[in-house]
Formats: C-alpha cells, structure tokens, sequence
C-alpha cells in the first residue's frame, strides 16, 4: 500500500474553467478494483468531457484517461493483476458484462460502460483506481512514456486500420499527422500498407515519410481527395483531423469499395456525401472509437514487436494546464509525469 495518505492531483472543479492542482487523499481499490501508481499519463482532447463538464461528468474530477504505472495494490476477489504489474488504463473504464453489447462480446460498445476521467478519477494524479476488467499489460519494451499515448491515440489507430478491411498491399490514407496521425503512419507501414500521409504544407513531408509514408499529399495545393484519387484512390482512409469539410472532400479520393474512417469530430458542421459515388462504388463512410484492455494489450504487443512509438513531450504534473493548453503545438503527443519513473 502508498507509503503516505495523501497525492497530488489536478481537477476540473468549474465547466470551462482552466484545471486546478490539489491534495487528496489516497484512493483505496474496492472489491474487484485495483490501485496503480500512475508514473504517467497522456494528455489528450478527450479530457474536455472533464473540463466542461460534458457527458454526465460530475465535478470535480480528474481527468486522464492514457495512463501507464505499476499495481500498486489489489482489492478483494481480484485475480488478473499483482502487485508490481506493469499496466496501462485507458478511455475504456470497465464494462457491465450484462447488456446485449457484453453478451456479445462487443466491450467497447458497452450500453453501461465507465470512461475513465469523467466516470470516476483519472491518471492526472499519483494514484488511480480502476475495475481490473479495465487494465491492459504493458510490455517490458515500452517505458511508461511511451505505453500512455497507446492507451488512446494508439489503440484507436490500431483498432481502425485493423478492422478498416484494407489489406498489406492496399492504399491506406492518413489525414493529419499530429498526436493521431504520427501513429497511424507507423502503424500503416508496420501493417504492409502503401501509406499516403495528407497535410497541410510541406514542413511535415520530411518526418511523414520518415514514420513510413510512401506517398505525401498537400491539401494546401488543391483537392486532397481529388490528389488521392488520381494516385488510384485509397481502400482506407483515417481522418485524423476534425474538420468536416475536409472529411466530405476526402470521400472523392476513396477507391471502390473503399471506407473513410471518422476519428475526430468537428462540432461545427456535417459531413456531406454524395448518394451516387457511395452507391455506384460500393463506398462506405464510418467512424472508429477507442477500445477494450485487451485491444490496448494487442496494441502495445504489435507496437513493441514492430518499433512503434509515439513522439512525446514530457511535463510535470503540476504543469498540466500549459501541457493541456500546448496540445496543438506539441510534437506530437503530451505526457504528465506525476512521479519519477522506473
């Protein structure tokens, strides 16, 4: 158990207003939950459910929701973890196993599912609890830095490309290459495919294609859909970046049968789609959202099997404001560090 009672946390204690540093005390793991020394968690815009109050969020609360650390205690019955484990938690909190999605074994649609950071405390602290169901295996060639980010832009990258329907061989578009982005580039070209990275300007053609892009597209030059298009359309395409009118320009550059895949929403608009081009080419338009632990484990393995890592920044945790605020000028993904990590 913590040697002391109390931790360092940051709170979202008023909607909108900017995150707050406090003292609480140390949470104790219930029956079936387990208790990690977060040694760090990533930043990310999930966190604006916490911040606004948004989702049935009740403030205060800690947010967080990309957390690597050790177990650092078990509650009654549980029977996956030990102390000493290293675990990461992420978006998913825990599911009911009850509702038809569990039954199904479809976890990460769970009609009663937790999310970590606006259902109950997130890793913006020193300690975190969460439901043993909600923690994922951290592989030894990961270090804590590195596992947080997988724990959400990782695993939502991973899961999208995974379950995209595009195979090695086929056109995979990347659209944004930021926290996201810079992931699914690796994740693409560690899967076998021709990897296209779409964004605005040329100062990131350089690192796109050092991170696996064999095609780059600048969508300041004209039509990125029409750019892909003429490279023969893409069967993929991750629309990293939540502008709507960039996502209806994108579904032009879709192959036959191809799908655009929706991973940032834009709150301002629509997105527009022709009946005809989606009906005579048999395209699709979805959306992809986080997963379960097990996802993540799957995730981290493919990650420290293949060479995929994010590009951090690293801050402490009481700079989780300016670490909050610096998210659209990181490079590429933010990372607290609440405690020394070992």
């Amino acid at each position: 158990m913590p040697s002391t009672t109390t931790m360092r946390a940051v709170q979202a204690v008023t909607p909108g207003a900017a995150f707050a540093m406090t003292s609480l005390p140390v949470p104790e793991p219930g029956p079936g939950q387990v208790l990690v020394r977060v040694r760090a968690c990533g930043v990310c815009g999930g966190e604006n459910i916490a911040r606004h109050g948004a989702l049935g969020t009740r403030l205060p609360r800690v947010p967080g929701h990309e957390i690597a650390g050790k177990v650092d205690a078990v509650g009654a019955g549980v029977t996956a973890w030990r102390v000493g484990d290293r675990v990461g938690i992420g978006w998913h909190g825990g599911s009911c196993f009850a509702c038809a999605a569990c039954r199904r074994g479809d976890f990460a649609t769970c009609a009663n599912r937790q999310i970590v950071g606006s259902t109950y405390d997130g890793g913006y602290a020193e300690y975190a609890v969460a439901p043993q169901d909600a923690l994922a295996r951290i592989p030894d060639a990961l270090s804590y830095e590195e596992a947080a980010p997988m724990m959400c832009a990782g695993l939502t990258t991973f899961n999208a490309l995974r379950h995209s329907g595009a195979r090695p061989g086929d056109t995979v578009a990347v659209h944004g290459i930021g926290g996201l982005g810079h992931l699914a580039l690796q994740f693409a070209d560690r899967m076998g495919f021709r990897t296209v990275a779409i964004s605005r300007g040329r100062a990131k053609e350089k690192e796109a294609r050092g991170l696996g892009a064999d095609e780059y597209i600048d969508s300041t030059e004209g039509s990125a859909g029409e750019a892909l298009a003429r490279l023969g359309g893409a069967i993929a395409i991750l629309a990293a970046v939540g502008v709507s009118a960039a996502q209806s320009d994108l579904i032009q550059g879709l192959a036959p049968n191809g799908r655009l895949v929706v991973l940032a929403i834009d709150e301002a608009g629509p997105i527009e789609v022709g009946a005809g081009p989606m009906l005579l080419g048999r395209r699709q338009l979805g959306g992809w959202y986080s997963g379960h632990a097990k996802d993540a484990e799957e995730t981290m393995d493919f990650a420290a099997l293949k060479g995929v890592r994010p590009i951090v920044e690293t801050y402490p945790l009481e700079r989780a404001e300016e670490a909050f605020q610096a998210m659209g000028r990181a490079r590429y993904r933010n990372v607290l560090l609440p405690a020394p990590t070992r």
